[in-house]
């Protein structure tokens, strides 16, 4: 797969898994939604119940803000496998017009943020440096 189409399928996949880095080092993931601007990919914290104090995706990348987004295409024909992944570097946005682009870009892409769920951020912006995947109908070639 090539970086174009690692893109791509970032265009229409409508969740994607963040790794970061937790503390002592240990890989932290987290399912997530998010939107994608250019090379850029935007998701924030929202009002949908957590269980208080900062969330630790927000702190991990705080002290650590290379990351990494997954998303993937599973199915019984394992001739349609697919994934794909964005590396880059994460910014952490607490207001100001960079969050209201990251709420924008949100409420565009999913409906519940039109009616009820909140973004209250932060927001995470994470510049995307590398895109990357395989596709089993490619003959298992990574890109």
């Amino acid at each position: 797969m090539t970086p174009v189409e690692a893109r791509a399928r970032f265009e229409t996949a409508r969740v994607a898994v963040l790794a970061s880095i937790g503390p002592g080092g240990l890989p932290h993931l987290v399912p997530v939604v998010y939107a994608l601007d250019d090379d850029q990919i935007h998701m924030a914290v929202d009002s949908k119940p957590k269980r208080g104090g900062e969330l630790a995706r927000i702190s991990n990348l705080r002290a650590h803000p290379q990351c990494a987004l997954l998303v993937l295409g599973y199915g019984d024909d394992w001739q349609r496998l697919w994934w794909a992944r964005a590396d880059g570097r994460a910014s952490i946005v607490e207001g100001g017009p960079a969050l209201e682009r990251t709420a924008a870009l949100l409420r565009d892409r999913y409906p519940q943020y039109r009616g009820g769920t909140e973004i209250i951020g932060p927001a995470i912006v994470i510049q995307v440096e590398r895109w990357s995947g395989w596709s089993a109908a490619d003959g298992g070639r990574a890109g």
